[in-house]
């Protein structure tokens, strides 16, 4: 089952049927039975998609008010890039330490007003000169914790601005137009198995200048383990938005300029496609 944010409202699309709900984002998704209850609306009072078929042309980030989280570290491919770009300021080691810890490495991405959603621009920071896009599995929790549902993130980066120190994170890794989501919550009835693939291409004049695939497989940590850790000590009204790492990083010599596009693909989910201000 996929739910659309819109401008109009919110769309729901399952086995090609659809409905439209009137009424807070907030109060819809922060359900722990949201699966249940978006199957009886579509069962009530969702007609046959038709024409319609597809998602909404008038798609808003599928984020109400609450809070954007990422996880760090937790793929092997993200722990050596890491160390390698902290080496020079003695900060390798950290990254190291906490790809082997038990407490995994969480951070504040994003409010809801700094995230932009499908075909919006993600931005590069004026005062850095290596910026990269990280495509990550997004999580949906409830107020309770409860993952309920999947999306896609894009966790744009300053890898030198991080590089020369981790204390500077925060500079790294949020400003405006630092962090993407869309297109869509992705409801299934399962969790998403182990082998969903992500994949990434950056196009440059047409051409396709990076492209990467990873898996679910390859994190370290689990996405309920991270949702776990998140609420251990903090509270979330309306719920949150977890990003949970990425395994996908381009090689040194890449960096992003303003035109390119940026597409990532997480089937069931979707895509969710940005260009670079």
């Amino acid at each position: 089952m996929w739910i659309y944010r819109t401008s109009s409202g919110i769309v729901i699309r399952s086995s090609g049927r659809r409905a439209r709900v009137q009424g807070s984002w907030d109060n819809f998704v922060n359900d722990d039975d949201l699966a249940r209850n978006a199957t009886n609306i579509l069962t009530t009072s969702g007609q046959p998609e038709g024409d319609e078929e597809g998602p909404p042309n008038d798609l808003l980030p599928p984020i109400g008010t609450q809070e954007v989280w990422a996880a760090g570290v937790t793929y092997l491919r993200s722990r050596q890039a890491r160390m390698e770009e902290s080496e020079a300021a003695g900060g390798g080691d950290f990254y190291d330490r906490v790809y082997a810890a038990e407490r995994p490495e969480l951070f504040f991405k994003a409010p809801h007003y700094r995230t932009v959603g499908p075909g919006a621009a993600v931005r590069i920071r004026a005062d850095s000169r290596w910026n990269v896009p990280e495509p990550e599995l997004a999580l949906l929790l409830t107020s309770s914790g409860k993952i309920v549902g999947y999306s896609i993130g894009n966790d744009m980066s300053s890898r030198d601005i991080e590089g020369e120190n981790p204390l500077y994170l925060p500079q790294a890794k949020s400003y405006d137009g630092a962090t993407a989501l869309g297109p869509c919550l992705y409801v299934p009835d399962a969790p998403l198995p182990s082998s969903t693939p992500i994949q990434m291409a950056v196009e440059r004049d047409d051409n396709t200048i990076f492209s990467g695939t990873t898996s679910l497989d390859q994190m370290k940590r689990r996405p309920q383990e991270l949702a776990d850790y998140l609420y251990r000590e903090l509270t979330f009204p309306t719920g949150c938005v977890l990003f949970t790492g990425t395994g996908i990083i381009p090689p040194d010599d890449f960096t992003l300029r303003s035109g390119d596009r940026i597409t990532i693909d997480i089937p069931p989910i979707g895509t969710l496609t940005n260009p670079v201000e």
